[in-house]
This record gives structure tokens, C-alpha cells and sequence, in this order.
């Protein structure tokens, strides 16, 4: 998980890897971004015209290192305290939704979690391959931190703005006693 979550984009920028896989000349990307760890750690270096204020000289090269080392182990840290603390501990929460799953609805394409703001989106993914679901889930139920239920629409794997299954229009933005 610490790979693909961190070190994944890590290796690719390092080795060369483009983003769009080679024979794909017809698709372009839709936007660039320029807030990634490799960004921001190639931020760190010297501009090319940078004369540091007080000794009138280049910026030190190895103090820049060590900002950049600097960032980079805190976006480690990071993500690897996300992952055990965060994301691990929601895995048995959501396996046991899904595991239950037709006891919420016997479709079996609804999951019932107890809260809500747990990680559930790439864990629904996962143990879907894990348990080799023939039917993918499609909605996530939770209460949010009023105890108001709330639904959501599982999205497509990969693309975070299409849904497995959109809710009626009618239904999209109703709230409370318009429900009944």
C-alpha cells in the first residue's frame, strides 16, 4: 500500500515513465500537476538568477538538500501514518460491510457502514478483487457527524467523477422529510 500510495509516482518520474503510456498519441492530458513531491522538491533548488539577500552569493546547494530531504520525509510520514492509522483500521470496517452486505440490501449492491468519514472508497475496490465479486457495489450508507444518514455512489475504479450507478435525478439533493 506504501508503494502504490508514495513511491509509485516516485519511481516513474525517476526512471522515465511517462504518464500517458507510449503508442496513446491520440489522448492528451486534461491538466498538469504541479503540487506533486517531485515538483515541490525540484522547487527547492537554486533558481538559475538566485542570489541569496544577506550573503550576496548563490543559495547554499546542500542546505537546499536538506529542505528538500526534509519534505520528503515528512510527506512520508504522512502517508505511512494515513496507512496505519487511517486506512488500515477502516479495512476490517468496511470487510465487514461487505461481508454483510445482503443483510443491508439483498442485491448486495449497497453497503451499510456504522459512520461515516472512514476511508472506504480504495478498500471497497480492493476487497471487491479480493472476494472476487461478481456483483460490484454500487452505494455506500453511513451517518455523518449530526447522525443524519447519508448515501453515496460508488465511482468507476480510477475516475473519481463517474459513478458505477448515479442515484435518480429526482433523488440528487433531496434532503430530510422530502425523502418521505
Amino acid at each position: 500500500k506504501m508503494y502504490n500510495t508514495f513511491m509509485e509516482a516516485i519511481d516513474a518520474i525517476d526512471t522515465g515513465v511517462e504518464p500517458i503510456p507510449s503508442g496513446h498519441d491520440d489522448v492528451e492530458l486534461q491538466y498538469r500537476d504541479s503540487t506533486g513531491l517531485s515538483i515541490r522538491v525540484g522547487r527547492t533548488n537554486p533558481r538559475w538568477n538566485e542570489i541569496d539577500d544577506v550573503t550576496g552569493s548563490p543559495p547554499e546547494p546542500d542546505a537546499r538538500f536538506e529542505i528538500a530531504s526534509e519534505t520528503c520525509g515528512k510527506d512520508f510520514m504522512s502517508v505511512l501514518i494515513k496507512i496505519v492509522e487511517s486506512d488500515l483500521p477502516a479495512r476490517s470496517i468496511v470487510e465487514s460491510a461487505v461481508k454483510k452486505r445482503y443483510e443491508c440490501d439483498t442485491s448486495g449492491e449497497i453497503l451499510c457502514l456504522p459512520s461515516g468519514g472512514l476511508p472506504w472508497k480504495s478498500q471497497v475496490y480492493e476487497l471487491e478483487k479480493d472476494y472476487a465479486l461478481e456483483v460490484p457495489i454500487k452505494y455506500v450508507l453511513y451517518t455523518d457527524q449530526a447522525g443524519m444518514w447519508r448515501i453515496q455512489c460508488v465511482s468507476v475504479e480510477g475516475k473519481a467523477f463517474e459513478n458505477r450507478l448515479g442515484l435518480p435525478a429526482d433523488w440528487r439533493g433531496v434532503r430530510d422529510e422530502d425523502l418521505s
